[in-house]
This record gives structure tokens, C-alpha cells and sequence, in this order.
């Protein structure tokens, strides 16, 4: 199964259109964490489109996240 098609059951799954910060964990089934996350926004290296609701709450859009997750990832071989 390719990276791509992992993600994507990961997204086809969710049942939102975004993926909350603090809950990356279950997006990701606790590859990344929430403050890891929080941590590479700070660099400039968390996904794009980060949305802010309210004055302490951050999101992304699936699709973004999905994009994000699969630049990052890489298949090992055996």
C-alpha cells in the first residue's frame, strides 16, 4: 500500500472537513502529536492553510494536512 493511499483512508474517515490541532493524534493514529505540531508551525514547517478559531484554537484543512503528511512521509524498504 503506497504512503498515498494511507493518508488517504486516514482522510476518507474523518469526519470533518478539518483536523483540530489537539486532535492530530487521532487523525494520525498518534504519529504526531499536538505540541510536535504546534512546534513546526512556530518554524514554518507545519501544513499550510492553518486556521485560527478564536483566539487559541488552530486547524487545518484535510486536504492541506493530507498534502502535508505525504511530503513528510517516505516508504522504507525492506
Amino acid at each position: 500500500m503506497s504512503k498515498e493511499s494511507i493518508f488517504r483512508i486516514f482522510a476518507d474517515c474523518w469526519p470533518s472537513p478539518i483536523v483540530a490541532r489537539d486532535q492530530v493524534h487521532l487523525f494520525t493514529d498518534g504519529l504526531y502529536k499536538p505540541k510536535h505540531l504546534a512546534n513546526l508551525d512556530c518554524l514554518g514547517q507545519g501544513p499550510e492553510g492553518r486556521i485560527r478559531i478564536g483566539k487559541r484554537k488552530i486547524a487545518y484543512p484535510v486536504e492541506s494536512f493530507v498534502r502535508w503528511l505525504e511530503k513528510r512521509a517516505e516508504e522504507v524498504e525492506k
